[in-house]
């Protein structure tokens, strides 16, 4: 065989190889492009996890928070639901653990100025944060209404107050002022005040069911 012949043989050979390894990568390419569509579909389905994320945290934010939020009925006008639907002294009313200060309302005079006062927040004691007060002192304090409306109005915040916005120190509707410390779930009111149940939403408060009565310095 001359050696002409010989390398025009091995130039058709290295012009198969050549062809071969450009078909090999095609189909290689092809593959690497159900897998690329894979990878897209699933970065897709992570965007769409993470946009949905900050709704679904936006979502907890609004939610009532607190141990005691367990003991407000699951349904029904005294529920967070049922509440929410109600102006604040009329909601109160249908929570079980705020009746003496529904009857606090009430021998004040104070129902119809809370039902009508609009984007207010509520700081709420339970029955066993009055139970705190000796009983001569509470029945003094229930007979006496100029003192429970400006005990009571110590309570009340002209602006709704947001987890967010909790912590600071608030002009009552009283006039004097009160101070929160503290983060969500922990926040106290004067230092002295547990919030057990918060962010509880009604038809124009916002309310904060707390552990102790709080009172005026002045």
């Amino acid at each position: 065989m001359s050696a002409s012949t010989r390398n025009r043989r091995t130039f058709t050979a290295l012009l198969a190889a050549g062809a071969l390894a450009l078909t090999l990568g095609a189909c290689s390419s092809s593959g690497g492009g159900t897998s690329s569509s894979s990878a897209t579909t699933g970065a897709t389905a992570a965007s769409s996890a993470a946009m949905s994320s900050p709704t679904a945290s936006a979502a907890m934010a609004d939610a009532p928070f607190g141990a005691a939020c367990a003991a407000v009925p699951k349904d029904g006008a005294g529920s967070f639901t049922g509440m929410a639907k109600d102006p604040v002294a009329t909601a109160a009313s249908n929570n079980p653990l705020l009746s003496t200060l529904v009857t606090a309302v009430k021998q004040a005079g104070l129902v119809d100025t809370l039902n009508s006062a609009q984007n207010i927040t509520v700081f709420a004691p339970t029955n066993d944060a009055f139970a705190k007060i000796p009983k001569a002192d509470l029945d003094a304090l229930l007979a006496d209404k100029a003192k429970l409306t400006k005990v009571l109005t110590y309570h009340v915040t002209p602006e709704r107050l947001a987890p967010t916005a909790l912590a600071g120190t608030h002009k009552t509707l009283e006039g004097s002022d009160l101070t929160v410390t503290g983060t969500q779930p922990n926040f106290t009111v004067n230092t002295n005040s547990k919030v057990l149940c918060g962010n509880v939403q009604t038809a124009n408060a916002t309310v904060y069911i707390v552990d102790t009565v709080l009172m005026p310095t002045s």
